[in-house]
């Protein structure tokens, strides 16, 4: 891994504190910042280890981003990090949801919309439908435009909320999937509950996590009051009623991270 120079540290440095004192967004800065701002990301190491030597409160905000995503500069920078880290994960959330043609599958959480474009892959017959729950008003605004022509067929549903009261009728979905997001659900006991309400009898629901990344995150001052380990939400997802549940651990393209399973009773 390279070593951030003291150039690089100072740029950063300059650019994250003018950006955040001011609270621009990125869009509205147009495309001159968004080319700087890319070249200054591939230059460091990653964002994980950048951010917090520059200051504790941006490392809070980016965690509170990756919560929440905001439109600003930490809100762009959180969606960054998501398309950077997440990407094979949620994909392999995906695969592992077993979905059928004409399934109606429900991602939790989708972020930029990764994992739904992926979806829309496997649901090829005109029954199949996706329905992504998201809170961050910025990431419906990223997804729409990553899946505007699946909006526009009316396959694809993006709906506001959170997973403690996901806005569906009981029973009505094939499969659920999440990626990296547990750790951000206040109450994950009633957060499985809503997950098994919707869901149909005998269902899959797949969890995908980087444990590797998540408690390498934390060593660098992220998740600051989030419970990262998987072992609460796999007790709440017992608890609710959910079946074999059990967590695997997986590797695609040379990144191992771990699958959680659970299965809706007959």
């Amino acid at each position: 891994m390279r070593l951030i120079t003291t150039d690089v540290y100072v740029r950063w440095s300059f650019i994250l504190q003018t950006e955040i004192s001011n609270t621009i967004s990125v869009e509205a800065r147009g495309t001159n910042t968004s080319f700087a701002l890319e070249k200054y990301i591939t230059m460091a190491p990653t964002l994980y280890e950048i951010i917090p030597r520059i200051s504790v409160h941006l490392t809070n905000g980016l965690t509170r981003n990756l919560a929440d995503p905001k439109r600003s500069f930490i809100g762009w920078l959180a969606c960054k990090n998501m398309k950077m880290y997440n990407t094979i994960v949620v994909k392999n959330a995906v695969k592992l949801c077993q979905i059928q043609p004409s399934h109606t599958i429900l991602e939790v959480g989708f972020g930029p919309g990764v994992g739904l474009q992926e979806a829309t892959k496997f649901l090829t017959d005109s029954k199949g439908m996706l329905f992504g729950l998201d809170s961050s008003e910025y990431m419906h605004k990223v997804a729409k435009a990553r899946l505007k022509s699946h909006l526009a067929a009316g396959n694809v549903h993006l709906l506001y909320g959170q997973v403690e009261h996901i806005p569906l009728p009981d029973q009505c979905i094939d499969g659920a999937y999440h990626s990296n997001c547990h750790m951000y659900w206040p109450d994950p006991t009633a957060a499985a509950a809503e997950l098994l309400r919707v869901m149909k009898p005998g269902m899959r629901m797949v969890a995908t996590v980087d444990m590797a990344l998540l408690r390498y995150g934390v060593k660098m001052g992220y998740f600051l009051g989030y419970c990262i380990e998987p072992e609460p939400y796999m007790e709440a997802l017992t608890k609710v009623g959910f079946k074999d549940v059990h967590m695997e651990d997986k590797e695609d393209e040379g990144k191992t991270f771990q699958a959680i399973f659970a299965t809706t009773p007959p």
